[in-house]
């Protein structure tokens, strides 16, 4: 066990599946407490009662939607006793829907992905980050990219809001540059979880195609790295991390078997 987490509160967004679940695993495994958000609450639910069972730690189950600010402040302002002092925010919750041109992309698609990737991290951000202020004491780490480093074809809007995360977490490292708060950013390559199913609208074929060639990132392989940021001493902080797997070399450069 990890005990320098023993016991610190962690809440992680984006927590049923992938690598919020993988993080959710490492840090409960590591004797932290955990707030887990989503909006598929069932499998959710699934998440929290196996950690529960398997490492016998606290945690926090609560249906939710990033992209509703309300909701996230009241989240927030209404947590119980025992987890409202928030140690580490886990920004995980994003998305991508679809390959299509900047000028071909549709409103709603649009609107789902700059709502989740960029509003949604900022809606976290702006009510956790106040009062780990107040205290002088606080970790947040954000989801980002390679497309949040690089642009490719077919990824515009999915790379402009990755590109806004990069931006906001370096902004947000400044902001806070003359307090105890660390604010680190983790920008994976190709990681095979069900991020291509949601960008090719369900069709597993496709998706499959993503990563087939190669052996792909998954989502434990990322899991590992927040928690090596996260259990760094107070005087060290990560302020990214680009994970690739092996055979790539950038966002658009791969090498296939």
């Amino acid at each position: 066990m990890n005990t320098i987490l023993k016991d610190k509160t962690v809440l992680i967004t984006g927590a049923s599946a992938g690598i919020g679940a993988a993080c959710a695993q490492v840090f409960a495994q590591s004797g932290a407490k955990l707030i887990l958000t989503a909006r598929r609450e069932a499998k959710l639910k699934e998440v929290a009662n196996s950690l529960k069972n398997e490492f016998s730690v606290d945690v926090l189950e609560l249906a939710l939607d990033v992209r509703d600010n309300e909701a996230v402040e009241n989240l927030i302002k209404n947590l119980p006793e025992g987890f409202q002092d928030i140690d580490i925010l886990i920004n995980n919750a994003g998305l991508v829907i679809g390959v299509e041109k900047a000028h071909l992309t549709p409103q709603d698609d649009v609107n789902v992905m700059l709502d989740t990737n960029i509003k949604g991290v900022l809606n976290l951000i702006r009510a956790v980050v106040p009062q780990m202020v107040t205290r002088n004491h606080g970790h947040v780490i954000n989801i980002s990219s390679i497309a949040g480093h690089e642009a490719y074809p077919g990824g515009s809007i999915y790379c402009a809001s990755k590109h806004a995360v990069d931006a906001l977490t370096k902004s947000l490292r400044m902001d806070l540059v003359n307090t105890a708060l660390r604010i680190t950013a983790i920008s994976p390559g190709l990681v095979d979880t069900e991020f291509s199913i949601v960008r090719f609208k369900g069709d597993l074929n496709k998706a499959k195609a993503v990563y087939q060639g190669l052996e792909a990132l998954v989502a434990m392989d990322i899991a590992e790295a927040v928690l090596f940021a996260a259990s760094r001493p107070a005087h060290v902080q990560i302020a990214d991390m680009i994970i690739f797997p092996t055979q790539q070399a950038a966002a658009t450069i791969v090498h296939r078997n």
